[in-house]
């Protein structure tokens, strides 16, 4: 297909409560949504990447301006006969693969939707359910976390996980086990502590955690195969893994029994579906990561997860988890058992509500063949 078009749009949409994590604290949630036209077709894609510094050292600014000064340069006007040759197209960069993921969303969208297929279908997926769970921001008291933790439950999640940070951590966590001795419950720290705080990560392993999430340094593997000896709990990595390459040697390092696999974070769904098969193939189960997403990037999400390693639920949630609008039609909405329905219409499966677009878009920027 011959790309003729691309649009780039910052939005911002207000959370329905504040996420705090080890970060920092959001409000509102800002990024950018991709679309690429081409073959009377369009394609959606998000960028994930945030406003501030924190969970990775992209932006929505230094992701638009990778977009607009060289992706989709690099596409614009050019036939493009398949997914890789975005990804590859990317390569280059050495980074930045947030604003690569978003693009090549987008592409994946067309793709599937020129063959008629769900991006479900499209990308090999075997579920029409997802099982999901609930990212839990840091709240300011442990009896505010057992309330939030109480009405999740209740609207029927499937796991828990809550944020740790120095302080908030051992004695809050054995709060929630007295209220809740058998959910299924895991630890996020965000790259909280260091290895100096081994003892104090090994003392949870008495509350029968399903995983500590990214304890260590943002870029580390070797610490984190340090601790993980010293831990009954698995760890799972997030930040750490941005290619398949980091995936194997973090399994042969033993840093790690689970991974979680964020499409924005390794450069697009392909790198993600690379590293869901290396996983699959060695019995190593993986989950998939949210960022906050809009029903656009959540939709992406699902899809992924449909993949049959995906054996753990996923922070997904419904749409109605972060905002009181979504910008699809119709939003995403807890099942009864816990899971969420794969889309299966072509491509992403949604209808993109355009006036809801439009409403929350910061800035517009339009690129054209020619």
């Amino acid at each position: 297909m011959i790309v003729e078009r691309v649009e780039l749009r910052l939005i911002r949409m207000r959370l329905k409560e504040p996420f705090e994590t080890s970060f920092g604290r959001e409000l509102d949630r800002e990024a950018i949504l991709v679309t690429v036209y081409a073959d009377g077709l369009e394609g959606w894609g998000e960028v994930v990447a945030s406003r501030d510094f924190g969970y990775s050292y992209e932006t929505t600014e230094t992701a638009w301006y990778v977009l607009r000064a060289f992706l989709i340069p690099a596409v614009l006007g050019r036939e493009i006969p398949n997914v890789e040759t975005v990804a590859r197209i990317g390569e280059p960069l050495r980074g930045h693969p947030m604003a690569r993921a978003g693009l090549e969303a987008a592409f994946w969208d067309l793709f599937a939707r020129q063959a008629g297929l769900s991006l479900s279908q499209y990308l090999g997926g075997v579920r029409d359910r997802v099982p999901v769970g609930v990212s839990i921001g840091l709240q300011p008291t442990d009896e505010a976390l057992i309330e939030k933790i109480r009405g999740y439950l209740e609207e029927g999640y499937q796991r828990i996980k809550v944020k740790i940070k120095p302080g908030r951590d051992v004695g809050m966590i054995a709060a929630v086990r007295r209220a809740f001795p058998e959910i299924p419950l895991m630890a996020d720290a965000n790259s909280a502590y260091t290895l100096e705080d081994a003892d104090r990560l090994s003392a949870l392993d008495e509350f029968q955690l399903m995983m500590i999430e990214q304890p260590l340094h943002w870029d580390d593997l070797y610490e984190h195969g340090l601790l993980q000896a010293r831990l009954r709990t698995p760890i799972c990595l997030d930040e750490s893994i941005h290619t398949v390459r980091h995936a194997r040697a973090a399994l042969e390092m033993g840093a790690c029994r689970i991974i979680n696999i964020k499409p924005g974070r390794v450069g697009g769904l392909l790198e993600a579906k690379r590293i869901h098969d290396l996983c699959h193939t060695r019995g190593v189960p993986v989950w998939c990561g949210g960022m906050l997403e809009t029903g656009i990037g959540r939709a992406a999400n699902v899809a992924l997860a449909s993949l049959p390693g995906f054996t753990l639920p996923g922070d997904l949630s419904a749409s109605d988890r972060y905002y009181y609008e979504d910008l699809i039609d119709p939003p995403f909405v807890l099942n009864p058992d816990g899971t969420l329905t794969v889309p299966k219409g072509p491509g992403l499966g949604v209808a993109v509500d355009r006036r809801k677009v439009d409403r929350v878009t910061l800035r517009l920027e339009v690129f054209r063949k020619g």
